[in-house]
């Protein structure tokens, strides 16, 4: 039985999206976030080290990461590779890279928009506000906020040439994106980007995300 260390309003939320895909059987052991940090509790340092979610423990090995998480799953239990191109394929190699670029590439400046988002809303002396709101609007103007542009044109060009993001059929790379981009949907808007909108409702309309969606528990990201 595989084992889904399942934290609320997480990535792990993919993970449970891709086994329901897979059609295979799972237990969840859930967690809370902590109310006023909204971290993992430390409990999950039980399970790995670091304390983060996901952790999937399937045939005695501890899974940390969600690309290494969703890559080890489709190898052990994708043999008709109804999620994933054949290894060694060229579209195999297109499917990889959406798995890194999802948290390699996509989800440091989203990171850093909710950091500096937090820094900006949080508690302080009336005559540090100013300067703190100062930088804050600085570093999204500058910086974060061109970045998630940059990453909606090019998340909406690559969704104009293939229906999904690993070509022209639904694959696990889409389920590995599903966070980024409801991410940029919720910290810079896609109403300008149609092709991305189109995605999204078509990952939240398949049986097995609304499954997923179930077993976990509400869903919404973190703010």
């Amino acid at each position: 039985m595989i084992t889904v260390h399942h934290l609320e309003n997480s990535r792990s939320q993919r993970v449970l999206w891709l086994l329901e895909e897979l059609g295979l059987d799972y237990e969840i052991v859930r967690y809370a976030r902590d109310p006023k940090t909204l971290l993992a509790p430390p409990e999950l340092r039980a399970i790995h080290p670091l304390g983060k979610s996901p952790v999937v423990v399937d045939e005695g090995d501890v899974l940390a990461e969600s690309g290494a998480i969703i890559e080890a799953l489709v190898e052990r239990h994708d043999a008709a590779h109804a999620l994933a191109p054949p290894p060694g394929s060229r579209e195999r190699l297109r499917w990889r890279y959406w798995l890194h670029y999802a948290e390699g590439s996509a989800m440091p400046p989203l990171l850093l928009a909710l950091v500096f988002a937090r820094i900006e809303q949080a508690p302080m002396p009336f005559f540090a506000r100013p300067v703190a709101r100062g930088i804050v609007g600085k570093a999204m103007a500058g910086f974060i906020r061109p970045q998630l542009k940059l990453h909606a044109g090019y998340l909406e060009a690559e969704l104009a040439k293939a229906a999904w993001f690993g070509g022209a059929d639904f694959s696990a790379a889409d389920i590995q994106m599903s966070f980024p981009v409801e991410a940029l949907a919720a910290r810079l808007g896609i109403e300008r980007y149609p092709y991305l909108q189109d995605w999204l409702q078509r990952i939240h309309a398949r049986p097995a995300w609304q499954r997923a969606l179930a077993r976990g528990g509400p869903y919404a990201l973190v703010n």
